[in-house]
Order: structure tokens, then sequence, then C-alpha cells
């Protein structure tokens, strides 16, 4: 691996340890990078690079100061260190861009839904990452369960200029799954320019008689008039509100159920499963594959594979002591 890529792949890490507390391991990261550039005979502008490292570790080393002066040092529980450095260790090939998102969907992901909140709406400035990053706020206030908050960014977002037609469109198809999902019957206000569409669509169909009559003397069926799907884009992930499977092993083996996914990064979805069914959170465990998923998405329903890649009780936040629990879709 290019060595540059090395060294920022541990400085990204660095620098998410030291924004979540974990100052040690922060500094072990800084440190590791430092070795590998000195280490390095052939390397450009090393110097540069030191003294940018050295920077950023003077400001870590005043937070560690602060931290030891305090009265009663704030420790952080060994398991969710562990689960940090988990969720935040990232390839080398990932922008920044991919990482902070990564990193916002780690945080709603381990409960902390105040925090993905904010880093989300620091996202959703960046016009590559706006759609992406405003699901995952819908999402949030829907795991928080405060539908209304969540109505009301959705109502926020048609007034202002941020997002264009397509986007609000792709928006609100997927709000509205989720809702549909969730068993809650609420109408979504659209658009201004989509119910400008929808009048439009009505007056093409307001044919009278005699055109309909010459439409088909030409040949052209009406009643079968079909409408051009929009083409999912090949590189575009489709976003999967709910899977239903079967269970396998354990406790439940052999029970069909259909869970609602909470977060989805990518081909990894993530469901929450309520801590009074421990009994299913047992039937599953790192490694495991499942097959024959049915994945529910806005715009399809598809069979898929997945691949349990984490299980993990939920320690902070409104939903401690549920479990997450993380697939990464796969084909058949």
């Amino acid at each position: 691996m290019n060595i540059l890529k090395k060294v920022k792949s541990l400085l990204q890490e660095a620098e998410l340890y030291h924004k979540q507390g974990l100052l040690d391991e922060a500094k072990g990261k800084y440190n590791k990078a430092k070795e590998l550039i000195q280490d390095d005979e052939l390397l450009k502008d090393k110097q540069s690079l030191m003294d940018g490292i050295a920077k950023k570790m003077d400001l870590l080393e005043i937070d560690i100061e602060k931290v030891e002066q305090a009265e009663k040092r704030p420790e952080v529980a060994a398991d969710v260190q562990d689960l940090i450095k988990r969720l935040y260790t990232f390839a080398a090939d990932q922008d920044e861009d991919t990482i902070a998102l990564d990193g916002a969907i780690a945080l709603a992901k381990f409960g902390q839904y105040d925090s993905a909140l904010a880093e989300f709406n620091e996202l959703i400035k960046k016009e590559s990452l706006r759609v992406v990053a405003a699901k995952n706020i819908l999402r949030c206030h829907m795991a928080m369960s405060s539908v209304d908050e969540a109505f009301t960014q959705y109502e926020q977002w048609l007034s202002e200029d941020m997002f264009v037609p397509d986007q609000i469109d792709k928006l609100r198809m997927f709000f509205e799954g989720i809702l549909e999902k969730e068993g809650i019957d609420r109408t979504l206000p659209a658009a201004k320019i989509q119910e400008e569409d929808d009048a439009h669509l009505l007056d093409i169909f307001e044919m009278d008689e005699q055109q309909t009559q010459e439409t088909a003397a030409e040949g052209v069926d009406i009643d079968g008039f079909e409408f051009e799907e929009d083409e999912v884009e090949s590189d575009e992930i489709l976003d999967i509100n709910s899977i239903r499977l079967t269970v396998e092993s354990g406790p439940r083996e052999g029970q069909t159920l259909e869970l609602i996914v909470n977060f989805q990064s990518g081909n990894v979805i993530s469901l929450l499963i309520p801590n009074r069914d421990k009994d299913l959170v047992d039937c599953f465990s790192v490694g495991d594959m499942i097959k024959n998923i049915e994945c529910y998405s806005p715009i399809a329903i598809f069979n898929s594979s997945g691949l349990v890649s984490d299980v993990m009780q939920i320690k902070t936040g409104p939903r401690r002591g549920d479990y997450n629990l993380d697939i990464k879709v796969v084909d058949n």
C-alpha cells in the first residue's frame, strides 16, 4: 500500500478517536504515522508532513492535560472503546466525505442520535452527500420516535431551495416507505413543482372522445399506455426499508420475521432489536450467512443473502439496552 495512503488513514482514525475522547489511542495513531514517515527515506516533503502532525499532536496534548487536571478523569467503558475502534477503522482508500458519513452513521447506530444529527446536518451542506445525509436525518428522528420532528424537517426542506425536484422525489419516496413500514398513516405534502406536474398530467389524459377514437384508429392502445419507470443508476445503492427472513438456528429457529432497517451504509443494513427480544439476538453470530432474505425498498422487492457483520448492545442514549444487528447484503 502507498505510504501516503497509510499515513492518511492513520491520521483520519486519530482525528475520530480524538473527537470521541479516546485520547491515548489518538496519540498512538499519530505516533504510528510519524514512524512511517521517518522510516521512508524516499518520501518527499517529510518535514512538512511531520510539522502538520506535530500541530495536531499539540492540540491533542492540550486536551490530555485538561483531562488529567480534572478532579475525576471520565472513563470510557472498555466495550464502548472497542466498539468505537471497530466503527472508526477505515480503509486507506476511502475519501474524507465517505469517512465522515460512515462516522456519523456509526454514531447513530451506537445510539448517539444528537451527535449523529449534528454530523448529518453538516454533511447535508455537501452536494454529493445531500440526499444520503437527509435520509439519515429522517432515520435518526424516527429512531428517536420523533415522528413530528421528521415531518417538520421534511416540510422545511420543501420550503427551501436546497434540493432539486428529483432529490425531493427521492426523499418523499424514501420517507413514505419508512412510514408505511412503521404503520404510520400520514400524508406527506408534495413539492409545489410536483403539484404542478400532477395537474399537467391530468390535462394530458383529459382527451375528448374524438381524439381517443382517432388515436385508437392509428393503432395506439390508450388503456395499455405505460409510463417508463426511472432507471436506477448502476452505482446507486437501493435503500432498504425492511427485510423478511427465516431464522435458521437458535431459540426462534423456523420463525419468519420482518425487521425494519434503522440505518444503512452502502450495502450494510442495521437492524434495531429491542432488549425484550434478546432471544432473537441469540440467533445471530458474527460471520453467519443468512440465505433467502427478502429486501423491501421503496421501488422494488428483491431476494438476497446476508452476512452478519456485527452484533452489539447499545450502552447509552434513548435505546440503551437494545441491540444493533448489522447485515451485509450480498448477491445470492
